[in-house]
C-alpha cells in the first residue's frame, strides 16, 4: 500500500492511497509522526501500512481533493547518481567502459515539486531537462554498509524527475551545482512505496515520457552500479540516517542528446514510469519571478 505526502486546505499530512482515494493516517497519527520522515525513523512504515490494510478503512478524500508534495519534506540530504546505465555513460564519448565509482552531487529539497505540480522553467534560461530515476529512501541509519546489508537500510522507493538547467550545468570548470538546484526544476513521488523484496527493485523497468513519446527506457539491471552497490559507497564517506533520499541515475534519451535539443517548454507534461513505483507525472510552466 503507498504512502503519499500531501497539503489540503492549508495543512500538510500524509497516508496511503487506495483505489478509492486517501486514507489521512496523519490525523490519526499526527501527534507522533508528524510527516513521513518521522514514520520512517520510527520503524514504523510498514506496520502503518499494514494496519491500514488490515482495518480496511475508508478513504477520507479522493485524490484529486489534495495536492501532492514530495514524499519526504525535509530530507537531510538529497544525492544524486549521475552516469549509471551503459548508454548513458556511452555518450561522453571518452573510451571508458563504466567509471569505477559512481558520480555523485547532492540537491536540495526546494529543487524537487510533487505529482502533479508544474516544473518551473526559470527566466534564466530555456535549457530545462528531464531525468527520469528511480530513488531510495533511507529507513534505518548506517555508516560503511556492507553491500550484502544494503537492502535492510532501505525504506522504501519513489520516483524522480532530476530536472535540469543543461547550460548552467556548464557554468564552471567543474560543477554541475546550480544547473541541479533551481527550484521546482525537477519532481519526486507520486508515492513512497515500502519496500519489502528486492524483486521490487533488481531489475524493473523505468521509462520516462513527453507528451506520451517515450523518450527513455531501460531495465535496473543494466545499471553500471547496482542499488546495493550506491548504498554501501555513499555510507562510506557520511552515515546514512533515517528519510534521506538517494536518486540511482537516468537512462540515455535526455532531450539534450536530440540534434537539435529538445528543451522542455511551457504546455509539456513529462511522465516518469516504473514497475510498481506507479507514474510521476508533472507539467512544465514559466517561471514568474517574485
Amino acid at each position: 500500500m503507498p504512502f503519499v505526502a500531501f497539503q489540503r486546505a492549508g495543512k500538510a499530512g500524509w497516508g496511503v492511497e487506495t483505489a478509492a482515494g486517501v486514507v489521512d493516517l496523519s490525523a490519526r497519527h499526527g501527534a507522533l509522526f508528524p510527516s513521513l520522515r518521522e514514520v520512517i525513523a520510527g520503524g514504523a512504515l510498514g506496520r502503518m501500512a499494514e494496519a491500514a490494510a488490515a482495518a480496511e478503512m475508508a478513504a477520507d478524500f479522493a485524490a484529486r481533493d489534495m495536492a501532492y508534495a514530495i514524499p519526504i519534506a525535509a530530507p537531510e540530504k538529497i544525492i544524486c547518481v549521475g552516469v549509471n546505465f551503459p548508454d548513458r555513460n556511452a555518450e561522453y564519448k571518452d573510451g571508458q567502459e563504466a567509471p569505477p565509482n559512481p558520480s555523485l552531487f547532492v540537491r536540495f529539497a526546494r529543487s524537487f515539486v510533487g505529482h502533479g505540480q508544474p516544473l518551473l522553467r526559470p527566466p534564466e534560461s530555456a535549457q530545462l531537462d528531464y531525468e527520469g530515476e528511480i530513488a531510495l529512501v533511507i529507513g534505518k541509519a548506517g555508516r560503511r554498509i556492507a553491500e550484502a546489508d544494503a537492502y535492510d537500510h532501505i525504506a522504501g522507493m519513489t520516483l524522480a524527475n532530476e530536472g535540469t538547467l543543461r547550460d548552467w550545468v556548464r557554468h564552471a570548470k567543474f560543477n554541475v551545482t546550480q544547473g541541479k538546484n533551481f527550484d521546482a526544476s525537477g519532481s519526486l513521488g507520486p508515492w513512497l512505496v515500502p519496500f519489502a523484496d528486492a524483486a521490487q527493485l533488481d531489475d524493473i523497468a523505468l521509462e520516462t515520457r513527453v507528451n506520451g513519446e517515450v523518450r527513455q527506457t531501460d531495465r535496473t539491471a543494466r545499471m553500471l552500479f547496482s542499488f546495493r552497490r550506491i548504498v554501501a559507497y555513499v555510507s562510506t564517506f557520511t552515515t546514512l540516517v533515517p528519510g534521506d533520499v538517494i536518486l540511482c541515475g537516468t537512462p540515455t534519451g535526455a532531450g539534450a542528446r536530440f540534434d537539435p535539443p529538445k528543451w522542455l517548454v511551457p504546455g509539456d507534461v513529462v511522465e516518469v514510469a516504473a514497475e510498481g513505483l506507479g507514474v510521476l507525472r508533472n507539467p512544465v510552466a514559466d517561471e514568474v519571478p517574485a
